[in-house]
Formats: C-alpha cells, structure tokens, sequence
C-alpha cells in the first residue's frame, strides 16, 4: 500500500529533472540563434522558427548544424 507513492515519486523525479533540463536547453538554444552574430537575419528568423515549431528536436538541430555557421 505504500509502495505505490514511492514507486511513483521515484518514477517522475526523474522525468521531471530530464523535462526541466530539456526546457533550459531549449531555451539556451532560442536565445543562442537569436543573439548568433553569424547568422544572417533570415538564416536568424528560420533558426527560430525550426527552434520554435520543433522543439527539443529543432533545438537539438541547431546545436549540431546551425550552431557552427
């Protein structure tokens, strides 16, 4: 009967940690292809975009192909 409460807290704690970092690496991201000095201002808005409307998986392409430029 009390299994069910720990079993539960040890199951989220970490989802939780792992969504709160997902969060702060996506928001990373967003400010780093809006402040990017290398970027062009479309090449800017589209990064954005991608960040914007693919979430973890566009902050993720960023950090790997965009980054760089």
């Amino acid at each position: 009967m009390f299994t069910l409460p720990v079993f539960g807290a040890l199951f989220f704690l970490p989802v939780g940690i792992f969504g709160i970092l997902a969060l702060v690496f996506w928001v990373w991201m967003l400010i780093d292809a809006i402040q990017n000095p290398s970027l062009s201002g479309s090449q800017r808005i589209v990064w954005v975009l991608v960040i914007l409307f693919l979430n973890l998986l566009g902050a993720l392409i960023y950090l790997l192909a965009g980054r760089r430029s």
